[in-house]
This record gives C-alpha cells, sequence and structure tokens, in this order.
C-alpha cells in the first residue's frame, strides 16, 4: 500500500501546482518552465556524468575515500532525474538537490540512519559455519581450531653482509638504550 502512496499523491500535488502557477503566470509560460526544467535537467545529468568520474577518479588519486564523491554525485544525478520529470513540484525538488549545503544535509540525515556492523566468520570442526561453497582460494584453518591461532610456516634466512647488517640492530648509535627488541639477533 506504502509503495502505491507517491504514485497518487505526487500527480494531485503536480496537478495542482501547474493549476496555480500557470494562473498566476499564464499557461504557456508554466509549459515553458516544465520544458525549461527538462533541458536543464539533460544537461546536468550530461555534465555529472563526466564530473563524477572526475571526482572519483581524483579521490582515488589522493588516496581518500571515495564514497563521498560517489554519494554527492549521485544525489546531482537523482536532481538531474527529477528536472527531466514533467511538473513543477518535481523540478523543484531536482533543483534544490543541485545545492550543495542541502545535499549534505541529506547525507547526513541518511548517515545517521545507517547502522555499520562487522561480519566474521567463525570456524567449527566441519569448517566455517556459512556451508561448504568457499570462496575461490580459501580454505578454513587447520584442525577447526577457535582460540584465535592462525599456523603458519617461516624459514630462517642467512645474515646479510657486515655493512648491510649493522644498520639493522637497535644497538648504539641511535641515542636509545640499546636492547634486545624481539626484531633482531642479539
Amino acid at each position: 500500500m506504502w509503495l502505491f502512496l507517491p504514485f497518487v499523491v505526487l500527480p494531485i500535488i503536480e496537478i495542482a501546482l501547474f493549476i496555480q502557477v500557470g494562473g498566476a503566470i499564464g499557461a504557456l509560460p508554466a509549459i515553458a518552465l516544465v520544458i525549461g526544467s527538462a533541458f536543464l535537467g539533460v544537461a546536468v545529468m550530461r555534465w555529472q556524468s563526466t564530473r563524477a568520474a572526475m571526482d572519483l577518479q581524483r579521490a582515488m588519486q589522493e588516496f581518500r575515500a571515495p564514497g563521498r564523491p560517489m554519494a554527492h554525485g549521485a544525489l546531482v544525478m537523482i536532481g538531474g532525474m527529477l528536472l527531466v520529470v514533467p511538473g513543477l513540484f518535481t523540478s523543484m525538488l531536482g533543483l534544490l538537490l543541485l545545492i550543495p549545503p542541502v545535499r549534505s544535509l541529506i547525507l547526513r540525515q541518511m548517515a545517521s540512519r545507517v547502522q555499520v556492523s562487522g561480519m566474521g566468520l567463525h570456524y567449527s570442526q566441519s569448517g566455517a559455519d556459512f556451508g561448504t561453497d568457499y570462496p575461490a582460494g580459501f580454505r578454513p584453518g587447520r584442525g577447526g581450531r577457535e582460540d584465535g591461532v592462525i599456523d603458519g610456516e617461516y624459514s630462517v634466512q642467512d645474515d646479510p653482509p657486515a655493512p648491510v647488517r649493522e644498520g639493522l640492530t637497535d644497538q648504539g648509535g641511535t641515542g636509545g638504550k640499546p636492547g634486545n627488541s624481539g626484531w633482531t639477533r642479539h
């Protein structure tokens, strides 16, 4: 029922608003507003597609999380689509989504309602508890340990030549107290 409510209410709002605006400025200027907003919406969507790609690329180059540029880009695209939809109310909503502070407010409201939870794998004696369809390259731990121990292998490498080895130890030269750091052999 709630899904169909916007499809009933939105046309009623659009018709009532069109009648009010058409009565104030005339029918032809009101129609011109609707057509002009559709052209503006197409231009915004074309412009935003290239801008979103550049923002995403810049975020990746600067090693920033791409979520913010993607979210703003998505809201601008939605705004462009609302401008293309015939009607004055949807065009007004589309124009509001083109204003950066409005987008930031919407994203803050959406982020306050998002709840993040972690996901982990729990092992039993028979393997992971999500079944036997493991992702490519994944195999459950040996023995089905549940104590957090990770099995591994290591090999001992020969010490490098003396000039290289001198810079690797924590004995003397750094002004700190010489001692066993656990990373070097003494």
